[in-house]
Order: C-alpha cells, then structure tokens, then sequence
C-alpha cells in the first residue's frame, strides 16, 4: 500500500472542508429530527455543491461525478462526514450512494438509463428495502418473508419492510424478495426496481427514532400484491443475495468514512472548549484527565483510518475483503461511539445541550452499531473466518 495523498486529492479534501464550512455547517440549525432539511434548502446546497466541483465523488465522470478510487473516497467521505448535511451535499449520503453503487455494477442499459442517470444527476432519490419486522429478515437476509410470485411476464410481490430508509419521496426501491422458496435463501432471492408510485406499494409510516429521520424517515411499506415487470429485475433471478453484499461491503465502508468525519469535528468541537474552559485554576487542557481522554481519541481513529484504508485498497483489488470490511463495521463504530462520549463528557453540561452539534452526533451515531450488521453479527462472521463455520462441520 501506498499512503501517499496526491497533491490534487489534498486540494480536492481542503476544498470539500472549506465547503463543508462555509456552506453546509451553517445550515444545520434549519434542520428538524425527523424531516431533516427542507427540499428547496437541499436543492440550493446540492446546485452550490455542483458548482464547486465537489458534485458526486464516487461516480464515474461519466454520470457527472469525481471518479475517485475506493481508498481516494476515504479522505473525501470523511471530510464530507464533518456535518451530517455533508454528504446529502455532495450526492454521496446512504442510501442513494450504495444505490448507485449496485447499479452501476448489475443494472442493464435500459435500467441504467431509467433509473441510475437521474439519481446520479439528483433528479430523485430512491430507497433499499430489505429489513423486515419479525419474524421476517433483520440482520440475518436469509429469514426473508417477502414473496415475488411470476404470473406470465409480471412478477407479483406481497410482503413488509421497515427501516427503510428514504423512502419518503423516493421515485423508486430496491426490494428484495424470495422468488423460490424451495431453494436456499442464499440462491433464491432476488432484488427488483420498484417505482414509489406502483400500486400496492404502501409507506405505512415514518418510525420515530431516537436519532434523526433525515430526508425521507425511516419508514415501514406494505407491499400487496404489487406488479412489476420481468425487465425491473436487477442482476437475474437468484442472484438477490449476492448483490446485497455486493452492495453492504462498500456500504459499510463508506459509513465508516463519513462517521470518522463526524469524530474529528466532535474532538476539534472538544479541544477548543478545553482551551477556552477553566477549572480548578487551569484550562481542563492542562488536566491530565482530559488529554488522556483526547489521546485516547486520536489514537483510536488513527488505527479507524488504517483499517478503513486497507479495506479500501483490498476492495479496488478486486478483493471482496468481507473480513476487513466486517472489522471495520465492529472497531470504527464502536470507536467514533466513544470518541463522542468523550468529546461530550469534556464540555459538561454544554455538551448535552443543543448549543453544540455533540448531543444530535450521539444519537445518530448509536444506531450505526445496528445498521448494516449489528457488531455482534459482524464478530460472528470475523470469528467463522478464523474457525470455520461450525454448523457445516455439525453435517
């Protein structure tokens, strides 16, 4: 591996900070928990965004975007994951981002066409339905209730999702549902485009969370009875739990980046509080037990940023990396979860209170020890890495 940062990539990463500054910082006091920033105040920041050549980093120049390798988007995405409205700034915010990417590598031209070039233009948004209430399909895809029945040259799906999120003036969603019940889930799932609009497709309700619903909610669908075409499948029939982890590896990755952003603002957020704060006769700078916390901080993302760039490097190998990337889900959101604690617990009482951006980062990020695969989850495949799968040697 090679660490160097071209110089071009430095220039591209100060600008995305001074953007992310003078454009985006400002206007997080608009936002509300559960709707996130009004439309018109998106639209406006996205135009800016385009303009300052920040537009889109991980798409192709083909569709208008940066064309960044993996490990280049890492120093990107982190700038960007500086304010929460960072990365819905540059057009590389979950879940339109992952979207993009599975597109980009399963879609067919007429599908590509209809649906990846207006959502890499920032014409809609669009969502990812694949979690499911019990006793359907959580952090185990396998358990997948929802059902995709073929009636001639239609497919017909019945089911429930929730936790998906944007879904809310999405145009269109990603649904994954098992097509043969007979088979493994592993070989009988497949993924299909389903327009927001199409009958039988239902937004039940937005779920009130404890972090911030952003654009869209996080919201619970009723499929019934929905009618799709045989050219909405994405990739072929079958192939739906294959493509999922096409796309949650990168999407893991990328979370990563953007949370790390978030950390580092939270410790600069931090040092200068305990510059200006004094106490007992001292800055709490010169307090012993504010540099350890602090230090333990900087050491911690420090090892986050290597494991995250090495998982990055393996991924523009060609490598799946699920390992690595399973390891970076586990250690970075564990780590950014504590380097915002203690960012908080160092400002006191300013720092529970909506004065600073600390409390609104420390509910957000409680939920990225779930989304994705919850820690233990990933653990669990780290550990069958080392040892084996032990329900293939109980056969």
């Amino acid at each position: 591996m090679d660490f160097t940062i071209r110089p071009e990539l430095q220039a591209l990463c100060q600008r995305v900070r001074e953007f992310i500054a003078t454009e985006v910082i400002p206007l997080e006091r608009l936002e509300t928990d559960q709707d996130g920033l009004p439309a018109e105040q998106v639209a406006t920041l996205q135009q800016k965004a385009r303009e300052a050549g920040l537009w889109a980093p991980q798409l192709p120049r083909a569709l208008g975007g940066l064309e960044l390798s993996t490990p280049e988007m890492c120093h990107v995405f982190e700038e960007a994951g500086r304010s929460p409205l960072g990365p819905l700034a540059l057009h590389c915010a979950a879940p339109d981002e992952g979207n993009m990417h599975l597109l980009l590598r399963a879609a067919t031209p007429a599908q590509k066409q209809l649906y990846l070039e207006p959502l890499a233009r920032g014409e809609c948004r669009s969502c990812f339905a694949m979690t499911e209430p019990a006793p359907g399909a959580g952090s185990d895809p396998t358990m997948l209730q929802t059902r995709a029945v073929k009636d001639g040259e239609r497919w017909v799906i019945n089911g429930q999702k929730w936790f998906t999120s944007g879904a809310i003036g999405a145009r269109f969603a990603i649904v994954a549902a098992v097509t043969d019940p007979a088979v493994s889930p592993r070989q009988g799932t497949t993924l299909f485009l389903v327009d927001c609009a199409t009958p039988g497709f239902e937004i039940l309700r937005a779920i009130p969370t404890m972090g911030g619903g952003g654009q869209g909610g996080h919201c619970e669908i009723r499929l019934q009875d929905c009618i799709v075409r045989e050219e909405q499948i994405l990739g072929a029939v079958g192939e739906g739990f294959a493509l999922m982890q096409t796309r949650l590896g990168p999407a893991r990755l990328t979370h990563c980046m953007r949370w790390l952003g978030a950390a580092q603002r939270a410790v600069d957020i931090a040092c200068a509080h305990a510059r200006e704060r004094s106490a007992f006769g001292k800055t709490l700078a010169e307090h012993q037990a504010v540099q350890w916390m602090l230090a333990d901080s900087l050491t911690e993302m420090h090892a986050s940023r290597l494991m995250v760039l090495h998982a990055a490097w393996k991924l523009e190998q060609g490598d799946q990396a699920r390992q690595e990337t399973s390891m970076c889900k586990v250690f970075v959101s564990e780590t950014v979860s504590r380097v915002i604690d203690r960012a908080i617990q160092i400002c006191g009482a300013l720092g529970i209170s909506r004065d600073l951006i600390l409390e609104r980062l420390y509910r957000d990020v409680r939920a990225f020890r779930i989304y994705d695969g919850p820690s233990e989850v990933h653990r669990m495949v780290i550990a069958r890495h080392l040892l084996g799968d032990p329900r293939k040697k109980s056969r």
